[in-house]
């Protein structure tokens, strides 16, 4: 049966060919937001799959393909932080099992758990899958572990790792997968599914996400939110920007998403400074033009850096009301130098 998205056909059938030579290590590696998990789990299930049908897919009809559908494959594993898989918990009072916050990080501990998996045979005779989900999030001590395996896998045993940020693997980690990068979702086919999905702008909201599909199902409900439009309201026009009054406005918003939604910005204005092209706001071209036409490139660049830093604060910070007027002051002053 089939599930993957309708932008990964191709990318489905180059998976296909490494059926002809087996790897024991791929790493699947692509923007956040594009379905690299997805792919990487359906392809686990039909590499499991006791009656794979047209273009291998998995036949969901199989014993195989019914204990995959409940989570209870002996020959499939997937690793990922906690914090995820509470995230995927349909319970409302879903907690860490240790009362802590749940963790972002793929432990040592995960990985070692795998020892009596990879010492046994595959309960069907083929082949074993692990799907380790985003792979950087595994930690120092992780990530050695892991290599032990990698460098001496047990016969049928595949690791896949999925990243959204592939740099920052340890080399050794990348040497020993094969490197499938997957496409980027076309236009046309991203914005009819989102269409699908009930989005309502989905164009405006694809653009938005940074052409990452999944992300923009998110994305939907902010963009028509009145805090974003208040906030792009107002620095279309840094002249008159009233910081205290706009901080006080977003001071209820989540700092992160704030960020970003200035992130996105300052992006199209530096990109329309230096290449006269636009990612995320594609109906603000005349305005962002006319915008950017008195501003130095180095004060572009100095505000996209400062708000890769914001970023990192606004998980922290103790007060949004002033953190909000920080970020505002300084692009108002970065705007109008």
């Amino acid at each position: 049966m089939k599930y993957i998205y309708p932008w990964q056909n191709s990318d489905w059938m180059r998976l296909q060919e490494l059926r002809k030579r087996p790897a024991h290590g791929l790493l699947f590696k692509g923007t956040k937001g594009i379905g690299k998990l997805e792919l990487a789990i359906n392809f686990a299930k039909s590499l499991l799959c006791q009656h794979p049908g047209e273009s291998d897919f998995a036949c969901g009809k199989c014993p195989s393909c019914h204990w995959f559908e409940q989570g209870s494959h002996p020959d499939f594993r997937l690793l990922q932080p906690e914090v995820l898989n509470l995230d995927s918990d349909d319970s409302d009072d879903s907690k860490s099992a240790s009362g802590k916050k749940p963790s972002k990080q793929i432990s040592v501990d995960q990985i070692r758990s795998l020892a009596d998996f990879c010492g046994m045979t595959a309960h069907q005779g083929g082949r074993r899958v692990v799907v380790i989900h985003p792979a950087e999030a595994m930690n120092t001590n992780a990530a050695n572990a892991l290599l032990k395996n990698l460098e001496e896998p047990p016969p049928g045993l595949l690791f896949i790792l999925v990243s959204h940020k592939p740099q920052q693997l340890l080399p050794t980690i990348l040497s020993r997968c094969l490197s499938f990068a997957l496409s980027a979702p076309d236009a046309a086919n991203a914005t009819h599914w989102l269409a699908e999905q009930g989005v309502k702008n989905p164009a405006d909201a694809l653009a938005a996400s940074g052409f990452a599909p999944l992300q923009a199902v998110q994305l939907d409900e902010q963009l028509g939110s009145e805090e974003r439009e208040k906030l792009l309201r107002a620095v279309r026009q840094p002249t008159v920007l009233d910081v205290f009054a706009l901080a006080e406005a977003l001071q209820k918003t989540e700092q992160v998403l704030v960020v970003q939604w200035l992130q996105q910005w300052c992006y199209d204005l530096s990109s329309m400074k230096m290449a006269g092209k636009l990612r995320y706001h594609l109906g603000e071209e005349a305005a962002i033009k006319k915008l950017v036409e008195p501003v130095a490139p180095l004060n572009l660049a100095r505000m996209q850096k400062y708000l890769q830093t914001a970023k990192r604060e606004a998980q922290h910070t103790l007060n949004p009301k002033l953190f909000f007027e920080s970020l505002l002051l300084i692009y108002r002053q970065l705007m109008l130098e």
